[in-house]
């Protein structure tokens, strides 16, 4: 069978899958699982062409590690074949172990467990399948092998999972503040000192990619119309595990049913493979058809909430820089008791705060570095004459207070 195949992306134009062994991953139903589950979850709620996949995402990124690799031999930098293949699967793989709307429901439908770390429990059960093959791309992707620019290519403040999803959900959202010169960054990389660096003339090209990611945070990740989705989506997916734990009866696909019905941690995913098989299984469709079910559910509470996800009647958010005044946010929580004849407790389905935090590089760790023509490296914060940079580099909190539209 040939196996040397060529995937036409909207993005990139045509994809090149490399080797036997790549092939045989994507095909896989670990990878084919990525096809159901979208890049930005309920971003699609505000930017109706925001339907990618992480499927789509994986391939974008394995496409431009190709790239940067070519780039990095190009300047006498010697990678084998064997580093290449691993670190085209690392780069893969990175996203194996995303659940259903990603990450909305990290920790809800698991408690205490990254998706990282199921990538890697995934990857460790494919390497059993694959007879060892992914050994040197588990090293990579969890930074112990030698060569440490590899694993920068794969996660760091300049990966190509980063440069890929700002093109990608730029162009699907139609949000063109994201689109960055990812070739000529690309060709820009350099390794000095074991470490990934930028070649100094292309500091505006960093430039940019940062004050885009900062700018796609604000309009499409943290969208205040995208938070109301997502925060609707935990929280019936809360009020439906609390009622299933209770012993209520709720329809659920079989998958989604076993961690609905039980608790289940970090240990019992690593303990006992039933756990990781069912998720492997999981995807959007399971939770959204639930969902859909669970409108008529006798629970007021339940089918309310899933009632006004189906019809898009989300949360209002008004986003602040200081906390919501106590009184206000007291007064709607009277106003949903008086409504949907509530307890105190359960009026927090309904009216809520929380936070955000928009942190687009973060000195100290993993910094982006330049590689200066006489060969000194610097930290590109140091270098650079945009002010903006600096403040780029800082922590902004904002605070949310999401209540029912009808409490207004």
């Amino acid at each position: 069978m040939n196996k040397k195949k060529i995937i036409n992306d909207p993005v990139y134009g045509f994809i090149t899958i490399q080797s036997d062994l790549v092939f045989d991953l994507i095909e896989h139903p670990y990878f084919q699982r990525l096809r159901n589950i979208k890049q930005l979850g309920m971003t699609h709620l505000v930017y109706p062409g925001a339907i990618h996949t992480r499927f789509h995402h994986a391939l974008g990124a394995m496409h431009l590690i190709g790239l940067a690799i070519e780039t990095l031999r190009s300047k006498g930098h010697t990678i084998t074949t064997e580093e290449e293949e691993a670190a085209t699967i690392a780069i893969l793989l990175h996203d194996i172990g995303h659940g259903p709307f990603s990450h909305a429901l990290e920790h809800t439908i698991v408690e205490g467990i990254s998706h990282e770390h199921i990538s890697t429990l995934l990857m460790d059960k494919l390497n059993k399948e694959f007879d060892g093959k992914l050994s040197l791309a588990i090293e990579i992707f969890n930074n112990r092998y030698a060569k440490s620019f590899l694993y920068q290519l794969v996660s760091g403040q300049l990966d190509l999972d980063r440069m890929d999803y700002l093109n990608r959900d730029s162009f699907f959202t139609g949000v063109s503040e994201g689109i960055i010169g990812f070739d000529r960054i690309i060709k820009m990389l350099d390794v000095a000192e074991g470490q990934i660096v930028i070649e100094e003339k292309g500091i505006y090209s960093i430039e940019k990619f940062l004050i885009a990611r900062r700018l796609m945070y604000w309009q499409v990740y943290l969208h205040k119309t995208v938070i109301a989705g997502e925060q609707l989506l935990v929280k019936i997916l809360d009020r439906a595990k609390q009622l299933a734990l209770r012993g209520e009866e709720l329809f659920a696909t079989p998958n989604f049913a076993h961690f609905l019905n039980r608790k289940v941690s970090k240990e019992d995913f690593e303990q006992d493979g039933i756990h990781l098989q069912r998720f492997a299984a999981l995807d959007d469709y399971d939770i959204y058809t639930s969902v859909k079910v669970w409108t008529s559910h006798t629970d007021l509470i339940l089918s309310t909430l899933c009632h006004n996800l189906v019809n898009r009647n989300l949360y209002h958010v008004e986003v602040t820089n200081r906390q919501p005044a106590r009184e206000q946010v007291e007064l709607l929580k009277l106003r949903a008791i008086a409504k949907y004849g509530i307890t105190e407790k359960d009026a927090s389905y309904f009216v809520f705060t929380n936070s955000i935090k928009n942190n687009v590089y973060h000195v100290g760790d993993g910094n982006i570095n330049l590689l200066m023509k006489d060969k000194s490296i610097k930290e590109i914060t140091e270098e650079s004459d945009n002010s903006n940079l600096l403040a780029l580099s800082k922590t902004v909190r904002k605070h949310i207070l999401c209540y029912s539209k009808d409490l207004k």
